[in-house]
């Protein structure tokens, strides 16, 4: 990125096109999945700089996205809907948001320019926020910008061999058009999507695992669009959780129009071949890929535990993008498929609490991915710790939540880190970084909004799915104790995990004690009536559903273990207390 002597600055345009607005900027990466509310066009992350702002007829300048996947279908539907900013100006390439605009242009023709500008003159431009900035593909000014004709104007995107993708006789015929409309559109997007990411080719996968749930109005077109243009999965793809429980939705009162939306969506994507799985945890299915299986999963979290946990390879495919894979088999042959960016680019030193519980791993996750941020990161200090598949998945989805990494590495803890020296060419050149007690005490401040005490209506379980032995813990927690009246519990898991705890009679147990179980769906998808009225404060184990939460539902939050979780749905209160380990870690440190 360069100034010109005019003061325009040029950079990297991979959505070319015209827009002037009033300058929309923060610098702090989001998330809009969660973090914006496609209906109404407002940031609705409580976190961020921009919370209440409306994005509508803005230029938005951020450093890039973060968070969830599903950002790249909320932001289709903001296009859709017309409430979406009129151009997005990135400090560094950004692949959920600009994807999102990928489909929108060769599904809906319709568009939003997308400049990157590099760091330097990132921060020059937050200096402009508030102004009325101009943008031509590659050019940012605060002057207005006119087309010179002598320029040649043509988009590259309007044909796809200028690109520099190295296509199989395969990608060319399906860009012809020889499988069918859907695998040609869904072609064209990955090639826009290789191009950006700087892929030279693409590659095949063996499995993915698609997001097939409502969003609003365009994800149901996008759904019905492939499937009516004759899609099919070319590879075993499981279906990630949906907006309602399908077995459930009538007797929860959803609203008739709603829940028949989500069931004709479902629809499309079981049409198209996808497996009835429903969940948010694919790695808790038995069909979970093995250590260097090239897959294409969409859910953050799941992305963040299959790379870093279980050694597989996924790109963390924007929403909608490990479909159109899934309808190819191909994918772009970059980011973390290639062992060269599987490196760690930063080394995170943690001092191990004396003790810990199971509220340690959602904050130590969610205080290391805002430490790394985009940054794959080496975590070393963990090692004497023997982690569960449940600590894992508590860890990866905060971390998904704070960070747009596409996984990290725990030496001595996860397949690809043996040794420190194994996650890097140069150890001695990785910046290193201290996780203090500070750090986890800020992130227990912040999931809390300060340690006081306050009344409980609602216990959310299940952000991620839960799985079986979590089931068993909770039935265990509860045990001879008797709920509070006026205290709901709700857990979410998959169809599969529900069937191995309801066959060892722990589903009953929760039951007769008060808990309402959800298949099918999870917490962010759910909202009134589901969710009482009358609830006014929720509590939660789960480091993302504390993040996304206050968004998404409007309600107050708190933060606690299972076992604090549940001795609020006893007591009707929680004490705000911090944990033990992280009070024992302030006297050790």
């Amino acid at each position: 990125m360069t100034a010109t002597n005019q003061g325009v600055l040029e950079g990297t345009p991979y959505v070319r096109g015209s827009a002037s607005a009033i300058l929309l900027a923060a610098n702090l990466e989001l998330s809009f999945w969660g973090g914006v509310n496609p209906k109404t066009g407002e940031v609705i992350d409580r976190f961020h700089p921009l919370s209440g702002r409306l994005l509508r007829d803005t230029i938005v300048a951020i450093p890039s996205g973060r968070g969830s996947c599903g950002g790249s279908i909320i932001m289709m539907e903001l296009i859709l809907n017309g409430l979406g900013p009129k151009a997005f100006i990135f400090e560094r390439r950004e692949e959920i948001i600009t994807l999102g605009i990928f489909v929108a242009d060769e599904f809906f023709k319709a568009t939003a320019p997308v400049v990157t500008v590099g760091r330097d003159n990132f921060q020059k431009i937050l200096g402009w926020n508030g102004q009325t900035v101009h943008i031509l593909n590659n050019l940012v000014s605060l002057n207005p910008l006119h087309v010179d004709p002598t320029k040649d104007l043509t988009h590259p995107e309007d044909n796809l061999d200028n690109l520099g993708i190295e296509l199989s006789d395969f990608d060319r015929a399906t860009l012809a058009g020889v499988y069918g409309e859907a695998a040609k559109v869904s072609m064209k997007v990955i090639i826009r999507q290789a191009h950006m990411m700087g892929a030279r080719c693409l590659m095949d996968v063996s499995q993915a695992h698609v997001d097939g749930a409502w969003y609003g109005p365009a994800s149901v077109a996008f759904g019905k669009k492939l499937r009516d243009w004759g899609g099919k999965f070319q590879v075993p793809t499981t279906i990630n959780s949906l907006n309602v429980d399908q077995k459930r939705w009538r007797a929860l009162g959803i609203e008739t129009d709603f829940g028949a939306a989500c069931d004709e969506l479902t629809e499309a994507f079981t049409d198209m071949g996808g497996k009835i799985s429903f969940t948010c945890a694919p790695y808790l299915l038995d069909s979970a890929p093995q250590k260097g299986d090239p897959i294409a999963w969409g859910e953050s979290n799941a992305v963040i535990y299959a790379n870093s946990v279980l050694g597989a390879r996924t790109l963390k495919n924007p929403n909608m993008l490990e479909c159109l894979i899934a309808l190819t088999g191909r994918a772009p042959m970059a980011g973390v498929y290639l062992d060269e960016n599987r490196l760690a680019e930063v080394w995170i030193k943690v001092t191990q609490p004396p003790f810990i519980d199971d509220s340690y791993w959602p904050i130590l996750g969610y205080s290391l991915g805002a430490v790394a941020s985009n940054r794959i990161p080496v975590i070393t200090g963990l090692e004497n710790l023997r982690p569960s598949v449940d600590d894992f998945k508590a860890f990866s989805a905060a971390f998904a939540t704070a960070s747009s990494a596409a996984m990290f590495h725990m030496v001595g803890l996860t397949p690809e880190a043996p040794t420190l020296e194994s996650t890097c060419s140069n150890s001695q050149a990785l910046e290193s970084i201290d996780s203090t007690f500070a750090d986890l005490k800020a992130c227990w401040e912040e999931f809390n909004s300060g340690s006081v005490a306050r009344k409980v209506d609602l216990i959310s379980f299940g952000n991620p799915h839960f799985s079986f032995k979590e089931i068993k813990k909770v039935a265990e927690l509860c045990e001879g104790r008797t709920k509070h009246r006026d205290v709901k519990i709700m857990v979410t898991c998959g169809r599969a995990q529900y069937s191995l705890a309801a066959q060892a009679g722990y589903v009953a147990q929760l039951e007769a004690f008060g808990t309402q179980f959800l298949t099918d769906t999870c917490w962010c998808s759910i909202e009134e009536p589901v969710i009482p009225k009358q609830a006014e404060v929720i509590m939660t184990n789960s480091g993302k559903y504390i993040h996304y939460g206050p968004g998404l539902t409007g309600r107050q939050f708190c933060f606690g273990s299972l076992d604090m979780c549940i001795h609020a749905a006893c007591s009707g209160w929680t004490t705000g207390e911090p944990p033990l380990w992280l009070r024992l870690l302030q006297i050790v440190v």
